[in-house]
């Protein structure tokens, strides 16, 4: 019985990490190198994850320094980071490429929290979509010979554990919000 959880506790764990990753790239008015993490260089043809291409760092609070395996790279990384969405314009000496966070105002702040907590209930909804899937998958078990006890026992555990996922949501848009607003 407990298989047929696993499931739907696997689609859970999906979701709630697809919403911290989606986070992670939130700057948050410090230097996070995860907001680099969706670029892709054009490495010889092809499109490659910035991360393969250099040597990413934080030397200071606000800012990234990424320092290309190679050097003919720099125009292409430089490029690829233009045509993102990070929204700030990179700046290089020849050997190394630079990104310098600037301070967020308050305004933006209030902004990006207010991203922060719709995304954390579309987190909230996904979840709770899969547990509906679960609910509806566990009703049509009556059909295969299953007790009408061990149907309430599997919509009784699922439920816990939207409520765990549900909570661990909660917490991780109350940390990100908190982050954020922290000068």
């Amino acid at each position: 019985m407990d298989g047929k959880l696993k499931v739907y506790e696997d689609k859970m764990t999906k979701a709630f990490d697809y919403l911290a990753a989606d986070f992670a790239a939130i700057r948050a008015g410090r230097a996070n190198p995860h907001v680099l993490d969706k670029i892709r260089v054009d490495y010889y043809g092809t499109p490659t994850p910035i991360q393969q291409v250099g040597n990413i760092t934080v030397p200071e609070p606000r800012m990234i320094q990424i320092a290309p395996w190679e050097k003919t790279l720099i125009r292409n990384i430089e490029k690829a980071i233009l045509a993102s969405d990070v929204g700030i314009t990179p700046s290089n000496d020849g050997a190394v490429i630079r990104l310098v966070f600037p301070e967020l105002t308050e305004e933006r702040r209030k902004d990006l929290v207010k991203e922060v907590k719709k995304k954390g209930e579309e987190g909230k909804v996904a979840i709770r979509n899969i547990r509906r899937d679960g609910n509806d998958a566990f009703r049509k078990l009556a059909k295969e010979d299953v007790s009408e006890d061990q149907i309430k026992q599997l919509e009784e555990k699922l439920q816990k554990l939207t409520d765990r996922f549900i909570k661990d949501i909660e917490r991780l848009v109350e940390e990100k919000s908190k982050e954020i607003l922290t000068v």
